[in-house]
């Protein structure tokens, strides 16, 4: 009989207390010795954040990122059927959202593995629920292009597309584009488009701001570098 494979979201940044995770998540958590990572220094500094985990050296570390050839992704789930319960631990947030972890869940399934999420904070959820836009229909595109010219177009094709179809559009950048990336926002964005910027969500420096276009362009902008940052755009 196979092991089961949890899906294991991660703080969304360093806190000394716990406020996003639950204890039960904690717990499976505690008792895993085989992990799939992206990195696994930073999946280390987590265990200890958690503590009372399996002690590092006896934990079975899968380096599971976008450059794992699929090949070797095949023989992560070996230690799994033959009855190994794994984790799959994502960077920040929830595993197989916008994260690597997918391409193991799909294989899992293949093989009729059971995949259980367990419950732990979502960056661009908590960032829908906190902007005030269209929760019934949304749309997540990730990273936009990192070509100014593309992203542009990008930009005015979601706003575009919010309007047609009443969809909040959620997207993000690398945390030092951010500035540039909100810039781009204000100049392209019709002036009755709502624009959220979710900034360093559950950490004492949240900040989570909506506002028109034009409000946006009437005030001081907040500082957005190297500050993870999730942005919605509804236009109706």
């Amino acid at each position: 009989m196979s092991g089961t494979i949890y899906l294991i979201p991660t703080t969304l940044g360093k806190t000394p207390e716990n406020n996003t995770l639950p204890e039960h998540t904690l717990n499976i958590i505690r008792k895993l010795d085989v992990l799939m990572v992206e990195n696994i220094r930073s999946a280390s500094a987590f265990l200890q954040w958690v503590g009372d985990t399996v002690p590092e050296y006896e934990i079975d570390f899968y380096p599971l990122n976008k450059n794992t050839p699929n090949q070797e992704i095949h023989s992560f789930l070996r230690p799994i059927l033959d009855g190994r319960d794994a984790g799959v631990l994502s960077e920040a947030g929830a595993p197989g959202v916008a994260d690597p972890g997918a391409r193991l869940v799909k294989l899992a399934h293949q093989y009729q593995i059971k995949v259980i999420p367990l419950v732990g904070p979502s960056s661009i959820l908590l960032a829908l629920m906190a902007s005030g836009f269209n929760g019934q229909e949304f749309a997540f595109h990730g990273y936009l292009p990192m070509d100014q010219k593309k992203r542009r177009f990008m930009i005015k094709q979601l706003d575009g597309e919010s309007r047609r179809h009443d969809r909040t559009q959620i997207f993000m950048e690398a945390p030092y584009r951010n500035n540039e990336m909100l810039k781009d926002i204000l100049q392209i964005a019709s002036p009755t488009t709502s624009l959220c910027t979710a900034t360093d969500i559950t950490l004492p420096t949240e900040d989570i701001r909506t506002g028109y276009i034009s409000e946006w362009n009437s005030r001081p902008l907040p500082n957005l570098h190297k500050r993870p940052t999730i942005f919605l755009l509804y236009g109706k």
